[in-house]
């Protein structure tokens, strides 16, 4: 199926390449302050059992709130309030805003009193090997019990964020997560010696800075909501729950809610099975995997999470206007750009692992060890990584035409399929068969996913696919092979006294390398800003 270029379709590609420009940009500044983070932890901490214990409490409350706020909540409503807003207009919209908030704010006042009572449960099951160290355990249930609250403020956040990019205003969204790694930081490098000094442990600093970024991000988000006239009135009283509880808008909600509450909880399952497994390996494995997952975020957030917030809205809005020819050309464009960038980043983190790992992380209390099993991690996602952004274009083409259960059914399976491949990979490969599982299973997800859009008749890809895959595979194994040849060419641990040397010749090698993918895709040609605009 072929789309001509008309004036309007010229129009819809230019806005959303602008818009996930500009996505991309906030998001990139948020992984480049979220990878300080990761380096100043990394360089005071390592990777030991407290280091375990603080990813481990970091990670319940952001289990929770993948469920409640950048997940199932975000599937649900954006959907709908895109189609409210196309369909009914901005008043009644604004009322459905009002009464959702007002359902999401007493749901997380519960959630989290609930959540901080049972801190102890939380962490035997999320981790129950973390009592190899009395210290790591305990350590666990306190920052768990500090920082569980933080899934209120970024639920609320979610709520913002997902009016804001409904209304196409996305840069406060995708600029308030570097708020919370400066926090972090901050606590980190000023917070933990005050701690040291009052007899607390010093990693307990970053648990209040997490806190502390979770107030900052609600905090820019509520003037941005303020200008549009958008800004949610919670309803206090049990009469205001009882009405938001009744509203069609909010019952259309729940009711999209269920499924895609169980497509995220698989989601989560599968990372809590993975901590689960990984606290009962090595001390440290923990950590080694959160280090590789800082890095997966670069291309996974600034690729598949730019283009999945700004597709989903606009994916709603044509269904709703029942533009079914905008609606396959959408996806047929995300996907594009997914290929375009996402297959030589996968082939970079194969290749090139190492000397990215030295490079950034090996300061400190980090140890050669502690490359060495990162980068085994980091090698294990890069293999999935295709997978892992191509999802976040292709889910939401389902959740825009309110079909959750699709994308549930499909999770269910492969997170059998992962459960699978997990007791054949960690026993040969320890925590970095834990990573590679995770790798594997995206690729099945996302094609199954592209699969089924192909079926039921929602996307018909448009012509010239066939060229344009040889002419990325051909500059993609170019580009491997140079970076093949760069990695083993320097020893990359051995340069940790001379760390800007190491840090310019990585600054060069990729940038150069960038530079020869994109020249290789001219010289066979691909015609990029064509492309773009297409």
């Amino acid at each position: 199926m072929h789309f001509s270029p008309g004036p309007g379709r010229y129009t819809w590609r230019v806005s959303l390449f602008r818009s996930a420009s500009v996505v991309s940009l906030f998001t990139l500044a948020s992984r480049i302050t979220g990878l300080a983070r990761e380096l100043l932890i990394a360089a005071m901490f390592g990777a030991s059992a407290l280091t375990d214990a603080f990813n481990v409490a970091f990670r319940i409350p952001n289990l929770f709130r993948r469920l409640f706020a950048e997940g199932a909540f975000s599937q649900a409503f954006v959907p709908v309030l895109a189609a409210s807003r196309a369909q009914q207009g901005n008043d009644a919209t604004r009322l459905l805003i009002d009464r959702a908030a007002t359902l999401l704010f007493w749901a997380l006042l519960i959630t989290s009193a609930l959540g901080v009572a049972a801190a102890p449960w939380l962490v035997w099951v999320m981790a129950s090997g973390l009592k190899q160290s009395a210290d790591g355990m305990e350590a666990a249930v306190v920052m768990t019990r500090w920082m569980f609250p933080y899934i209120a403020f970024m639920s609320l956040v979610a709520l913002a964020a997902g009016i804001l990019n409904t209304w196409k205003k996305f840069a406060v969204p995708a600029a308030t997560p570097v708020l919370l790694n400066v926090a972090v930081i901050g606590a980190a490098y000023f917070g933990a010696p005050l701690f040291q000094s009052s007899g607390w442990p010093p990693i307990y600093a970053l648990a209040a800075g997490v806190m502390l970024g979770g107030a900052l991000q609600l905090g820019v988000q509520l003037p941005a909501l303020w200008r549009l006239g958008l800004l949610p009135r919670i309803g206090f009283s049990l009469g205001a729950c009882r009405e938001a509880l009744q509203d069609p808008g909010t019952q259309r909600i729940l009711k999209l809610m269920a499924p895609a509450l169980l497509g995220v909880s698989v989601a989560q399952i599968s990372l809590l099975i993975n901590t689960q497994v990984a606290s009962h390996l090595a001390p440290g494995s923990v950590s080694w995997l959160s280090y590789a997952d800082r890095l997966m975020e670069f291309p996974t957030a600034l690729l598949g999470v730019a283009l999945g917030v700004v597709l989903m809205p606009q994916l709603a809005a044509a269904k709703a206007t029942e533009d079914a020819a905008r609606y396959s050309a959408m996806l047929d464009w995300g996907l594009r750009i997914v290929v375009l960038l996402a297959l030589p980043c996968a082939v970079a983190l194969l290749v090139f692992a190492k000397p990215l790992v030295s490079v950034l992380y090996h300061y400190g209390a980090f140890t050669v060890q502690d490359v060495t099993q990162t980068t085994a991690a980091l090698m294990g996602y890069g293999f999935g990584l295709l997978g892992l952004v191509a999802i976040k274009v292709l889910a939401p083409g389902y959740y825009a035409s309110q079909d959750v259960r699709t994308p549930v059914k499909i999770a269910v399976v492969v997170l059998l399929l992962t459960q699978l491949l997990n007791l054949v990979l960690v026993p040969l490969l320890a925590h970095a068969g834990l990573a590679l599982a995770i790798g594997l299973g995206a690729l099945v997800n996302a094609a199954w996913l592209w699969v089924g859009l192909r079926r039921q008749g929602r996307y018909q890809p448009s012509a010239g696919w066939g060229r344009f895959l040889a002419q990325v595979c051909l500059a993609s194994t170019l580009l491997g092979l140079a970076l093949w040849w760069v990695s083993g060419h320097w020893d990359w641990t051995g340069m940790q006294q001379t760390p800007w040397q190491r840090v310019g010749l990585m600054a060069g090698v990729l940038a150069l390398s960038a530079l020869g993918y994109f020249a290789t895709l001219h010289g066979v040609g691909l015609k990029l800003r064509a492309l773009l605009r297409r």
